[in-house]
């Protein structure tokens, strides 16, 4: 694969780009600042009295979506969502189902899961967890079409209350996936009496869960601020008195609070921070491969250059994934042409480190399409969402360019890059990162779902969609894991999306804390201890 025509030109733009983005950092944001109080910026330091400060203090690049667990699909957002909310089961490092407020179960039927609850877990307004609390909220997400989680939970017809803890979960075919499904963002449980007293938008200003952590304070676009939970069922938290997720967008200012002790953890560092990082005096690089892949969004929509496959190809085949991981990301990412990872189940090896780019193909294919002499399009992308995404959309359009096709590259605060997406306002391409903390094959495909894509791509492939509806319900794992299998090789050659890297979480942490990050991205701050 010869990529040396290229890399020359794009090295000379990355260096540019750096040497701009760098230029700043060592500064700090001064608008950032005067909203950060004394006890944010001492992070754990000790406190002039003597006493130890037990703030946990955490950068993020981007802000909460909402306090709804039904309605966003943002990693960044379950990352908090974690501290307050418990699902009725979990997954470990390695991927491994376990119970969290689930105290038994037992299949009934290929339709039907019988559970009941732990006894003892309150709310953090005081009420008692109960099976009516689940039904509420699973239906809630079944049933509502408007909800963004909602095609991760329609599965399920409905919840049936046996008892005060038990219940029993029915979906509408045989589910494969149920319990991955009831580990992860839409199975937080919701308090049912809470919320139909008092409204869902006073929910919503006022969220209660059954997590270790109780909401404090959400200042948008600033922080948001949890307290331990002194009667959670697991037991109170001690290690921390609060937990502040501080939003600082700017890598630059990220990098100097944490070089600074303004913060113990500093999410998304750049490559070109991470000696800066690791040679300071009490700080240091921590690393793990994220479950997510970052990706290009193309809109297939009929009457675009991007409706015919021949150009999603081409576009694809331009793009030096190579170069984006090694060089843009200094090794930070690994090229894919799948979005089901390793460890997910589906998985397809052949699809995983390996990548297409070939520019000469790229310009056969535009002319074969019609297309010789180019077109021009947007790419709408984020800035300080995932690593380097400014610098990848710059480049991208760098690399397009060579087979005369410009790029306009539209970049978005990430509250407006939410709403965009929410809106069908995406133009014919947007950078994204999908990650899975189902870590099941079955999350990650369901996104070329023609009725899911309507509006959005409009991308729709018969083959794919006969093995959707086969593989939702197929009982046998062999089986379904090769319907997922080719679902991914059909994507990887129509390229509705066009997958770039799956990327590597690179976190700059305080040598005064103990702390390992997980390939799903959660921080769960009860797992983070002093050392």
């Amino acid at each position: 694969m010869n990529r040396k025509s290229l890399l020359g030109i794009f090295l000379f733009v990355f260096s540019a780009i750096l040497l701009v983005g760098c230029s700043g950092g060592t500064t700090t944001d001064e608008s950032t600042d005067s909203k950060t109080t004394d006890s944010e910026q001492k992070g754990t330091d000790t406190k002039a009295d003597g006493e130890v400060d037990r703030t946990l203090t955490v950068a993020v690049g981007s802000d909460m979506v909402s306090f709804d667990i039904h309605n966003h699909n943002n990693t960044s957002t379950e990352a908090i969502h974690v501290n307050m909310f418990n699902y009725l089961f979990k997954k470990d490092a390695n991927g491994e189902i376990y119970p969290e407020l689930v105290e038994e179960y037992n299949t009934i039927d290929d339709l039907t899961i019988e559970m009941k609850l732990k006894e003892g877990v309150t709310f953090h307004n005081g009420d008692p967890l109960t099976s009516e609390d689940v039904k509420y909220t699973l239906e809630r997400v079944a049933t509502d079409d408007t909800l963004r989680e909602y095609p991760n939970y329609k599965q399920i017809k409905e919840v049936q209350v046996i008892d005060e803890l038990t219940f029993r979960v029915v979906t509408h075919a045989p589910e494969p996936s149920l319990l991955h499904r009831l580990s992860r963002l839409g199975s937080g449980i919701l308090p049912k009496n809470y919320i139909e007293e008092n409204g869902f938008d006073h929910f919503l200003s006022n969220p209660v869960g059954t997590g270790p952590y109780q909401f404090k304070e959400w200042v948008r676009d600033d922080r948001i601020t949890l307290v331990p939970y002194d009667n959670y069922f697991e037991g109170k938290v001690e290690e921390w008195d609060e937990v502040v997720f501080r939003v600082i967008p700017e890598n630059s200012t990220r990098v100097s609070e944490l070089l600074t002790g303004g913060v113990d953890i500093a999410v998304n560092i750049p490559p070109a921070d991470w000696d800066r990082v690791n040679s300071n005096e009490g700080t240091s690089i921590v690393q793990e491969i994220s479950n997510r892949v970052i990706m290009l969004i193309v809109r297939s929509t009929e009457g675009l250059p991007t409706a015919d496959v021949r150009v999603r190809q081409a576009l694809d085949y331009a793009i030096d994934d190579g170069t984006l991981a090694n060089v843009v990301l200094k090794g930070g990412a690994v090229p894919t042409t799948t979005m089901v990872g390793p460890g997910n189940f589906g998985h397809n090896p052949d699809l995983y480190e390996t990548y297409n780019y070939d520019v000469e193909k790229a310009k056969a294919l535009l002319e074969e399409a019609g297309y010789a002499d180019g077109f021009e399009i947007t790419l709408q992308a984020p800035r300080g969402r995932y690593l380097q995404d400014a610098e990848v959309a710059e480049m991208i359009a760098g690399m397009l360019a060579a087979i005369n096709v410009k790029v306009n590259v539209e970049f978005l605060e990430w509250s407006n890059f939410v709403e965009m997406r929410n809106a069908n306002e995406n133009k014919e391409l947007y950078l994204l990162g999908l990650g899975n903390s189902m870590f099941d094959g079955a999350y990650s495909v369901d996104w070329y779902r023609a009725e899911r894509m309507a509006g959005h791509t409009d991308y729709k492939n018969d083959r794919i969609e006969e093995l959707l509806a086969a593989s939702a319900s197929n009982m046998n794992p062999e089986e379904r894991e090769k319907q997922i299998q080719e679902i991914s090789a059909i994507a990887a050659e129509e390229a509705p999306f066009i997958k770039l890297y799956q990327e590597k979480i690179n976190i700059g942490v305080s040598d005064k804390i103990d702390f390992v990050p997980t390939s799903d991205e959660m921080i769960n701050a009860k797992n983070i201890k002093r050392k």
